[in-house]
């Protein structure tokens, strides 16, 4: 039996709503089927419109923070700002070797995150994905294998992809995703739809420590504190994450730092499902 989602329950299913960007492109390959039935010498420029239509569109999908193909979450909602509450969020787990000391951090700091978890990642470690929520924090959908080629799946593969991520990771922690970032922020067209089938959230990120590739805890801290506010949503890596000179992950380091500023400033990190249904 699968853990649900309560928030989602008490609310009537509705109708997916193809965003703008979506509506132009239908409307751009109606118009150049329209141009070559009547005039069938002017087909390299209806092919031409056609094929920098899919270009924007792929374009698109690799500008992770872009809302043009759907809803996407950028920030928290103006009623979480004004509680100063910011959102940390970390990526890829969990990891058995750096998960534990970044809860233990979490709470020294007496902080709440969020984990994108990789779903086969949890559920070789579901007493990890279990201790992540026992302790307070939110376990959210990463997909199921963090597939190099996700932004390429249609629709069918999207729905296997995000489906049984959702199902392995409600087994493993008893509850139910709200909330999916897609693998490295890249999607398409087909996304958005899928995500209102299985009632998530598509949530990126405000501003990102870039902690995958970059090893000085300073650095990061310094790209995720610029211009800091409150609602904002930061995002840092569990797994995946650069190594320092003593063969640390560097959010071990830029963490605590994070934490500390953001205490400093007054400000408050909490889960997303606090910020999004307080």
């Amino acid at each position: 039996m699968h853990a649900t989602n309560p928030a989602a329950a008490d609310r009537a299913p509705t109708r997916w709503r193809a965003p703008l960007r979506i509506k132009a492109s239908a409307a751009c390959h109606l118009g150049a089927a329209a141009l070559v039935a009547a005039a069938p010498p002017l087909w390299p420029w209806a092919l031409g419109a056609v094929a920098l239509d899919h270009a924007l569109l792929t374009a698109t999908g690799l500008w992770p923070r872009s809302t043009w193909l759907g809803a996407n979450l950028l920030r928290l909602p103006d009623a979480a700002a004004a509680r100063g509450e910011v959102a940390v969020t970390l990526d890829d787990g969990p990891d058995p070797a750096v998960t534990p000391q970044v809860l233990d951090i979490l709470d020294a700091h007496g902080a709440r995150a969020t984990f994108f978890c990789i779903a086969e990642q949890a559920v070789r470690h579901p007493a990890l994905a279990r201790e992540i929520v026992r302790r307070g924090h939110s376990v959210q959908n990463h997909s199921l294998g963090h597939r190099h080629n996700f932004s390429l799946l249609g629709p069918a593969g999207l729905r296997r992809e995000i489906g049984q991520a959702q199902d392995r990771l409600a087994q493993a922690t008893g509850q139910r995703p709200t909330c999916f970032r897609a693998p490295a922020g890249l999607r398409n067209v087909f996304l958005d739809p899928v995500l209102h089938a299985l009632d998530l959230r598509l949530v990126s990120w405000t501003r990102r420590g870039f902690d995958t590739r970059e090893a000085d805890p300073q650095t990061v801290l310094a790209r995720l504190t610029h211009l800091l506010a409150a609602g904002d949503i930061v995002l840092l890596h569990d797994r995946h994450g650069a190594c320092m000179a003593d063969g640390r992950p560097v959010v071990l380091q830029a963490l605590p730092l994070l934490l500390t500023r953001l205490r400093g400033a007054g400000l408050q990190a909490v889960t997303l499902p606090e910020a999004l249904h307080p």
